[in-house]
């Protein structure tokens, strides 16, 4: 049976060697086709490899993706602030203009010495236990963490602890584990998903879930940052932005009612692609999870369009603080609204009844479960809006303005039987997804949760429409930083 990487893996490798093709250049643009050869040539550049090493961190931590968000921030934005003191025009997002170095120090060897030093620093603050592999690339890159005797070090360390100075109190209590300082309570008793549902307190509101993990540890998690709305936003918008999404459907409304049948009906019918893009989307536990699913998706952009450091620098810049926003935006949603999801709503409704489920089969409506592997059924925190919509469309309009297009030529091939869902069963063959834009890799993404019975259609949409927003917002804010108005 395939490991439980054996989706993305196959995807990642696929898709960056082969899926994204590159376009004919015409004569005029030589000069450029010679740059985008010679960036091939020297591999991926300084700010791709922490990105690279940091989610490998990320998959081995256990950070939710709100929080992991914040942490591609914080580590893409000393990254930059470092490498704008090196760049004629950018300002940094904390100390401005007065890190700027001299035009004789405005070298690539400079740049890269001062984003790692940078980069570094954020990442061990961010991931301690993780340091190892931190250190492992300074080292193969040729420096050493414990000497900053150059002033590039300086540089990169100086923009860096200004980053990580602000971000103490930004109220994700990073400090403090990021441990809830609102004193939230959920109104619903624990539901247990391997017994049927008896009883709900509120129907419309979220409720915990116990089931056994993959560990095979009996486990009920709690609401999972149910104060991240407050969390300083890199736009400053994400909370109002948030604030400005419509109210879901209430228990009791024929909304409520219709979205649920409607989340049984589509489970139901799944086919073999269904399930493969609810699962090739699921970014659970120990995976980079959607955030870092972009960070991938912009790796392969800068392989494709051959992008040097100072593009990337800018790129993940941006790319990172619209997933930060994006879940700031998308918690304070969570947690205004604290709505049920499918898995509660659907047994307090059906309890009693014999309703369609996927595999083909019927089954007491209390007893219902989404298509989730057993060992995490569905996400500890709020369904309205998707996390997984915000991020996704917020990360796409990034992507988008940076290159100037929707164009993506993205493509993955995901292996017969390899899902953990249905071991060994699903698919019966290989499935080829594919995304010809950023916009249709963002909708597939919101489109899988209501697939996988994690999210009501309006959860999805609302949250699409919210990421592009949140995504405009950020856009808006790190060009502004780069092109000096700070």
């Amino acid at each position: 049976m395939p490991g439980p990487r054996s989706l993305r893996t196959i995807a990642i490798a696929f898709t960056t060697a082969v899926a994204i093709a590159l376009p004919t250049l015409p004569a005029s643009t030589a000069e450029a086709a010679q740059s985008t050869q010679a960036a091939r040539a020297t591999g991926p550049n300084v700010v791709v490899r922490w990105n690279q090493v940091l989610l490998t961190a990320i998959r081995t931590g256990t950070l939710g993706p709100p929080q992991v968000a914040r942490a591609l921030a914080v580590v893409h934005t000393c990254a930059y602030d470092a490498w704008a003191a090196y760049d004629a025009v950018a300002v940094g997002t904390r100390l401005g203009g007065s890190l700027r170095r001299p035009a004789a120090e405005r070298t690539k060897a400079n740049k890269t010495e001062a984003i790692s030093f940078a980069a570094h620093l954020a990442a061990v603050d961010l991931y301690p236990a993780q340091r190892a592999g931190f250190d492992a690339l300074m080292a193969d890159l040729g420096y050493d963490p414990a000497n900053a005797g150059s002033q590039a070090a300086r540089t990169g360390l100086a923009a860096c602890q200004a980053v990580l100075d602000h971000r103490r109190t930004d109220g994700s209590n990073q400090q403090g584990g990021y441990a809830d300082t609102t004193g939230y309570a959920p109104l619903n008793a624990p539901v247990v998903v391997a017994q049927p549902l008896t009883t709900l307190a509120e129907p419309g509101r979220w409720a915990p879930l116990t089931y056994v993990n993959r560990a095979g540890v009996t486990v009920t998690p709690p609401f999972l940052a149910p104060h991240w709305g407050r969390v300083t936003s890199f736009s400053g918008a994400a909370r109002s932005l948030g604030d400005g999404v419509p109210a879901p459907h209430a228990y009791g409304s024929a909304g409520f009612s219709r979205q649920a049948a409607d989340i049984i009906a589509t489970t139901a019918a799944l086919n073999d692609r269904q399930k493969t893009i609810a699962e090739y989307w699921a970014d659970g536990p120990n995976s980079e999870t959607p955030p870092g699913h972009w960070s991938l998706f912009a790796q392969q952009v800068s392989a494709r369009d051959g992008h040097g450091l100072d593009q990337d620098a800018k790129l993940f810049f941006a790319l990172a603080n619209s997933v930060m926003d994006a879940g700031i935006a998308s918690w304070e949603t969570k947690r205004d609204h604290d709505s049920a999801r499918p898995i509660t709503a659907i047994r307090f409704l059906n309890k009693g009844r014999q309703i369609p489920t996927w595999g083909g089969r019927t089954v007491d409506g209390a007893s219902w479960v989404p298509y989730q592997v057993s060992w995490f059924p569905t996400p500890p925190f709020g369904e309205y809006v998707s996390g997984h919509s915000t991020f996704s469309a917020a990360a796409a309009e990034v992507l988008k303005r940076f290159t100037g297009a929707d164009t993506f030529g993205g493509q993955t091939v995901v292996a017969a039987g390899s899902s953990l869902v249905e071991p060994g069963v699903t698919p019966a063959q290989d499935v080829t997804l594919n995304w010809p834009t950023f916009t249709a890799a963002a909708d597939e993404a919101g489109l899988s949760r209501r697939y996988g019975g994690i999210h009501f259609r309006a959860g999805d949409f609302e949250g699409r429409a919210l990421g592009r927003a949140v995504g405009g917002a950020a856009w808006d804010r790190a060009k502004a930083y780069w092109s000096g108005r700070g």
